[in-house]
């Protein structure tokens, strides 16, 4: 017989008795980051029981096992409260593989490595923004990996979305009704540039000229043909108390035109339930939401790790459940020893259909992994959720420089009031020959002006 030295309930107490003192450090044994900085494997800092979903559940269910409706009610703390109903009461299904403990499976290799290296140089400016001690902007990596604040855990993940200089992303999106029909499907291709925090591409850490710039971000739809041409771009200032400008070309109107960017809780394009604001969970400034607060800690399930379909020639994926068998994407999912729920509310929108919303973060890497938004009457209201990997499957791989390329894979964006869903995937090309790269050269003059969205256009 083996004696525990830690029982179940060990890090349950530890993690509410944290909550209640409002100490933030992350790990249970020791701390995260100092575990991390000295061996890059965080089982250390972690009793078993946050580290095998076998020991969590008391055997009723280990890696490999599938979780449905069936056993769901064992796991209804490590969920959402969306992703719940969804495995109770609609048919999706989450396969269960085993705890990744290596850091540098989780985020890109360069974002990581600038994480640990800047590791303690960023504070906040009197303006409420990210900046190094010397008052310059931010340096690269997660400025705040150990946070001990829910406002550092978003400013971390609104700095940098993909956590790459330069990605470019070939997307497939259906949208699906009430029934599970798919209504609308969509190729587009999503870009974002980081001209500051560079931690791969030269020159680096900024991009002479645009230093006061935090992000450039366009998407442009090459199908169907009704909404081929359309394309918008977002221009992000540094300054996070300012909206971004939103610019955008519509095929029918032969011109740029400029959006409001302060409405940014409907979708760009007709059946669509994502919004400006979801990207990430952390769609907009993160200075235009306030009253940040950190409101659970503890284990969760989530998909971070080996959710590549590299196998596919196109990286497509599987689908199940709904109505007609499609409303979910197959997923592997894992138990992550500590997510932090961060509620926020936007302050900045006084037309936002939302009072809140409630972002699980990885504590490991304060990635997002799921977010649940709430109506005027505080009823839920939609959810986001996302896959992520490393593109490597065996010897089958996607290369960043050096090493597998890290991103996600699919998301699930779910009106839950409505019953629409829209489901993206990262597919290796699209149509027009558009295909997935990373740190690609030459990204901003082809895509991300406004003269790149009327050539797009044409």
């Amino acid at each position: 017989m083996i004696i525990k030295k830690y029982n179940a309930g060990f890090s349950r107490r530890v993690f509410l008795e944290r909550l209640c003192k409002g100490v933030f450090a992350g790990g249970v044994l020791m701390p995260l980051w100092e575990v991390i900085a000295k061996t890059g494997d965080i089982s250390k800092a972690y009793p078993d029981e946050l580290l095998s979903i076998e020991d969590y559940t008391g055997g009723a269910i280990s890696a490999g096992n599938t979780i449905n409706k069936a056993n769901v009610h064992k796991v209804k703390a490590l969920l959402d409260p969306v992703q719940y109903k969804q495995i109770s009461e609609m048919g999706r299904e989450l396969k269960v593989v085993d705890t990744t403990t290596d850091i540098m499976q989780l985020a890109p290799w360069e974002y990581t490595e600038a994480t640990l290296r800047n590791r303690g140089l960023a504070t906040f400016a009197k303006d409420g923004n990210v900046v190094t001690k010397q008052g310059k902007p931010w340096i690269g990596g997660n400025p705040f990996p150990d946070a001990k604040s829910a406002l550092e855990i978003f400013a971390g993940i609104t700095l940098s979305w993909g956590r790459h200089d330069v990605s470019f992303y070939a997307t497939k999106e259906y949208d699906l009704d009430a029934q599970g029909n798919v209504a609308y499907n969509y190729e587009s291709c999503w870009v974002e540039m980081s001209p500051v925090g560079r931690v791969s591409m030269e020159p680096k850490p900024y991009l002479p000229g645009h230093e006061d710039k935090l992000r450039y971000q366009s998407v442009f739809f090459v199908s169907p043909n009704d909404i081929k041409g359309t394309s918008f771009l977002n221009i992000w200032h540094y300054d996070q108390n300012r909206f971004p400008d939103l610019y955008g070309y519509i095929p029918a109107f032969k011109r740029v035109r400029r959006f409001p960017t302060n409405q940014r809780f409907e979708p760009l394009i007709p059946g669509s339930t994502m919004y400006l604001s979801d990207a990430w969970g952390a769609g907009d400034p993160f200075l235009t939401w306030g009253n940040y607060k950190i409101v659970h800690r503890g284990p969760a399930l989530a998909a971070v790790s080996r959710n590549w379909s590299g196998n596919n020639e196109n990286w497509e994926h599987s689908t199940h459940g709904g109505e007609n068998g499609n409303t979910f994407w197959d997923t592997e999912v894992e138990l992550v020893p500590e997510a932090i729920v961060v509620e926020a509310e936007p302050i900045m929108y006084p037309r936002a259909p939302v009072t809140k919303k409630q972002v699980w973060f990885d504590a490991r890497t304060l990635l997002p992994l799921s977010m649940v938004s709430f109506d005027q009457q505080g009823k839920i209201y939609r959810s986001f959720d996302a896959a992520y990997s490393l593109y490597e499957k065996g010897d089958n791989k996607f290369m960043d420089g050096k090493h597998p390329y890290w991103s996600w894979t699919r998301v699930h964006a779910h009106n839950i009031q409505t019953n629409r869903m829209t489901r993206l995937e990262q597919v290796k090309e699209i149509s027009g020959g558009y295909k997935t790269s990373v740190n690609q050269e030459g990204i901003y003059d082809k895509y991300l002006t406004r003269s790149a969205l009327q050539r797009l256009g044409r």
